[in-house]
């Protein structure tokens, strides 16, 4: 990455658009040949009707492009969501009225995502441990698999109650009996489909960097549905049973769907109004953390800003009956690898996906959902994918711990209990390595200064529990000075502060300021990993 791009940062607002309308134009289309059957898929798999992701991706990029604090990020409904979701509309009661009762929790904590923003909550991210992080992602992803392995095969597990299964380990203890039973002409389709999922990123050309796979997932997969008289198996409203099916237009269905009914059920709409709002700004704030490091003119995003326009963006999805929406990764990155310059690509990803609700929704119902469902798998597997755990070992066994603990109790139980019991282990291993128990949530630095040099001197414990006050001071050196960060007085530094720390160095140099880390000559390292937490010997 060339710091001398610096110098061609592209304009923003009508300036940008007018600068750089073939590229972001072009890079919205892409991303919107992306962002269409991942959008319906995923409100399919949260148990919403799919015209409603696409409701959300339409919001995200028109309305939301335009108030955002990033310039490349993608807002639309995300994978990592669907576990909220879905668990939302079932906790609520199911079917229309579980669907209205979720939208008043999304609404709800779209508007505590604003007051995250206005009360500076953008640095969110830096509290939560890494490991914890990476494991409540990867439960996201077994979960997001688990599910979408039976609408592959054409099944759908039902409770002894006769409900619809949601809870994960249910769901993967299924599986068995799903790949016994599967619907043969759904199953060819699905597999199909997740062949090309897998198999056309392999494929090293130009053409596949440019043609998302899930088009080319459609391209084959509708044909074959058609070929295989998939279209002539109904359910019993003679609807056929494996297609995507809106019945419904743009027109038809705008209006206030939310309701609030959901407060009569304190507890779960609390619960749902915390996850959506924590989750949610954890996944958006990660997103543009990760975005920022790719683009090419290294802009620096307002953290703050972004939650307040993704808040506001969630109030008014949730209101016309869309899911929650994020910063999403895996279009962002295509964004930037299209060739995305502005904020003008998104709010193009956002006219594209209004045109095909205007013009082509009913090209909607050629969608067959086990290829839907082999777009999520190949979703679900990114985020559980076998090097992530090889990942967190490499980092150390106790990141692996951490990272093995968020897995399990997420599928056990819900996301909140997952992440609070990595972060609760991760507390029990700092004590057991001799972080003082003043040192948990409250940093002990002192900054001192001689012309453009500044000193920032950490004692006892770094680590993510108290990194905020540690970043705090780093961030408050003015820009273009030689910072040294001097670690020599602590007995712990965890990998979460050492990967903040080589953030902020980035970040810091790119304003023609140094940054140097001294003092963790004496401190042993848990791995072999640059970031690895370490000790004093």
């Amino acid at each position: 990455m060339s710091t001398n791009s610096k110098s061609n940062i592209p304009a923003d607002g009508l300036a940008g658009l007018k600068e750089n309308f073939s590229s972001d134009a072009l890079s919205g289309f892409l991303v919107f040949l992306l962002a269409l059957p991942l959008s319906m898929g995923i409100a399919q798999a949260s148990d919403f009707e799919p015209i409603y992701g696409l409701i959300t991706a339409m919001i995200g990029g028109i309305l939301v492009s335009f108030l955002a604090g990033s310039q490349l990020t993608i807002k639309g409904p995300a994978a990592g969501l669907i576990v909220i979701v879905a668990g939302s509309v079932a906790e609520f009661g199911g079917g229309e009225q579980g669907w209205h009762y979720a939208l008043g929790a999304v609404v709800v904590a779209g508007v505590c995502q604003v007051l995250f923003g206005l009360f500076k909550f953008g640095k969110l991210s830096d509290f939560f441990p890494l490991s914890a992080v990476h494991g409540m992602l990867a439960a996201i992803g077994i979960i997001i698999i688990s599910k979408q392995v039976h609408g592959l095969l054409g099944q759908n597990p039902m409770t002894p109650e006769g409900k619809p299964m949601v809870e994960p380990l249910e769901l993967i203890g299924q599986i068995p009996h799903t790949f016994m039973n599967p619907n043969m002409t759904a199953m060819i389709v699905g597999l199909v489909s997740l062949v090309i999922v897998f198999g056309w990123p392999m494929i090293k050309s130009n053409l596949t960097k440019k043609i998302p796979a899930p088009v080319i997932v459609l391209l084959v997969a509708i044909p074959l549905s058609f070929a295989l008289g998939m279209d002539k198996i109904l359910d019993d409203k003679g609807i056929p049973k494996f297609f995507v099916h809106f019945g419904k237009g743009l027109i038809d269905i705008l209006g206030v769907n939310v309701s609030f009914g959901g407060l009569s059920q304190t507890g779960a709409f609390i619960k749902y109004v915390v996850m959506f709002a924590l989750v949610g700004s954890l996944e958006a704030l990660l997103t543009v953390k990760a975005i920022d490091m790719l683009d090419p003119y290294q802009r620096k995003s307002n953290y703050n800003k972004d939650l307040i326009a993704v808040g506001l963006g969630n109030i008014v999805a949730g209101v016309l009956g869309g899911l929650p929406m994020i910063s999403e990764v895996a279009r962002s990155s295509a964004n930037v690898n299209n060739g995305g310059k502005t904020r003008w690509a998104n709010f193009f990803h956002g006219v594209f996906i209004l045109i095909f609700l205007l013009l082509a929704v009913k090209f909607s119902d050629l969608i067959p959902k086990p290829a839907l469902a082999a777009m999520l798998i190949g979703v679900g597997f990114k985020l559980a994918h076998p090097k992530e755990f090889i990942h967190a070992l490499h980092i150390g066994k106790e990141q692996l711990a951490i990272f093995v603990v968020t897995v399990g109790f997420t599928l056990a139980t819900d996301l909140l209990v997952g992440i609070g019991a990595g972060i609760l282990l991760k507390i029990i291993i700092h004590l057991f390595h001799g972080a003082p128990v003043s040192s948990l949530f409250k940093s002990t630095a002192s900054v001192s200064f001689t012309g453009n040099d500044y000193i920032i001197e950490v004692e006892k414990a770094a680590i993510f529990s108290n990194f905020l006050g540690i970043k705090s001071r780093l961030e408050a050196i003015p820009t273009g000075m030689n910072v040294t960060i001097d670690f020599s007085k602590t007995k712990l530094v965890d990998h979460s502060v050492l990967e903040g720390v080589h953030h902020y160095e980035h970040d810091y140099v790119a304003t023609g300021g140094t940054v140097n880390v001294i003092g963790l000559d004496h401190h042993i390292k848990y791995s072999d990993h640059e970031f690895a937490a370490r000790k004093k010997a």
